[in-house]
């Protein structure tokens, strides 16, 4: 207690300041006892005989407890926004987090055809992060959905985020010839002339877009973040024991399609086809029948657009299990394409595996 007495012994230089009618209290700090380090404070209140020591709090513990407070961030609040044909897409997201809240429009057109929307309570959405799902399934409804999507950043919202699972655009698009349009960059760039937000450009969330040149069609006035569906068929994967993926490849001599196996040896496994998108399922059909050749016992196929136009997924038949021959084991398929998710459900050999929980993620972004 040597230390605590030399400590004390220094009030009495200061008895002059603590029988001041001004000064009521006085606190010095001692910073060791002897040998061992320990945070305590001396506190004397003047007109009391007593001397009070206090333990302060650990400032390594205090710091560990700061850094540790705040490695937990909090979720941010979204407000979304969907279009019909995304309600149950939305309502999987918003499931997926209580940070997300669901918000809806109203769709409605004019005598002329043309749109006639309106946003509730527009006011309520002031200083809120808002994101829109869309749809662009058909150039019919894109035009209603840029409406919207022009006039949500401009309602002092703090951040825009605009998902758009498929990309249509340019899936089909060769520029082989002088005069070829590319409608995937003319998409592109309407997209880049969003209205910035109070919190600056607009945030696009996208996957598995089909050309890697589509990247780079959009302006430095949007930032587009590119996912992908590869791990939800991952982790569908991981309940396959038995599964395998051998690469397709595809080869294209003016309309004739050539397929064979790239690499890997298909004699009794399980093998998984994986592409971007299915259009009228051709190349898919052709892979089949060259993997059941070469002893393939099982063929599964996996893309994230589903787009199938004129139901072209009528094609696919189930294997019945075990004849690759005759059909797929499993179509795994994403829910980016909304209709094709309404007529292929509950279809064998049809699966849909769901973007809500990859998209619930980037809304945290």
């Amino acid at each position: 207690m040597a230390a605590i007495s030399a400590q004390l012994a220094s009030f009495k230089s200061f008895s002059s300041l603590l029988n001041d009618k001004k000064c009521s209290r006085f606190r010095s700090q001692i910073k060791s006892f002897e040998n061992q380090h320990s945070n305590w404070s001396v506190e004397f209140l003047s007109g009391k005989e007593s001397v009070h020591l206090i333990r302060n709090s650990s400032p390594s513990i205090s710091m560990a407890a700061s850094v540790a407070g705040s490695a937990v961030k909090p979720a941010k609040k979204v407000c979304l926004f969907y279009c019909s044909e995304t309600e149950v897409l939305a309502k999987r997201i918003a499931a997926e987090s209580d940070a997300i809240e669901l918000r809806s429009i109203n769709w409605r057109t004019f005598e002329d055809g043309f749109p006639n929307l309106f946003i509730p309570n527009a006011h309520g959405i002031r200083g809120q992060n808002v994101a829109f799902l869309a749809s662009f399934s058909s150039p019919a409804v894109i035009f209603e959905q840029l409406s919207v999507i022009y006039a949500l950043p401009k309602l002092f919202v703090s951040s825009f985020t605009l998902v758009l699972p498929f990309f249509p655009t340019g899936t089909s698009e060769r520029m082989e010839d002088e005069g070829d349009v590319a409608t995937a960059f003319t998409l592109a760039r309407i997209l880049s002339h969003i209205p910035t937000s109070r919190g600056g450009p607009t945030s696009l969330v996208t996957f598995d877009i089909h050309a890697l040149q589509e990247r780079f069609y959009f302006g430095d006035t949007i930032l587009p973040c590119f996912e992908s569906g590869i791990p939800l068929l991952k982790n569908r994967l991981q309940k396959l024991p038995d599964s395998d993926k051998i690469v397709c490849n595809k080869v294209r001599i003016g309309d004739q399609r050539i397929v064979r196996i790239k690499e890997g040896d298909a004699t009794g496994r399980h093998v998984v086809i994986v592409d971007d998108l299915v259009q009228s399922g051709g190349t898919l059909i052709e892979c089949q029948k060259v993997l059941a050749a070469n002893g393939a016992t099982k063929i599964s196929a996996y893309v994230t657009h589903g787009i199938f136009p004129k139901s072209s997924w009528q094609r696919f038949e189930h294997d019945n299990g075990g004849q690759p021959e005759k059909g797929l084991t499993y179509f795994w398929i994403t829910d980016s394409c909304p209709h094709t998710v309404k007529e292929v459900k509950c279809k064998r050999p049809f699966e849909i595996l769901s973007l809500s929980g990859s998209i619930a993620a980037a809304l945290q972004v």
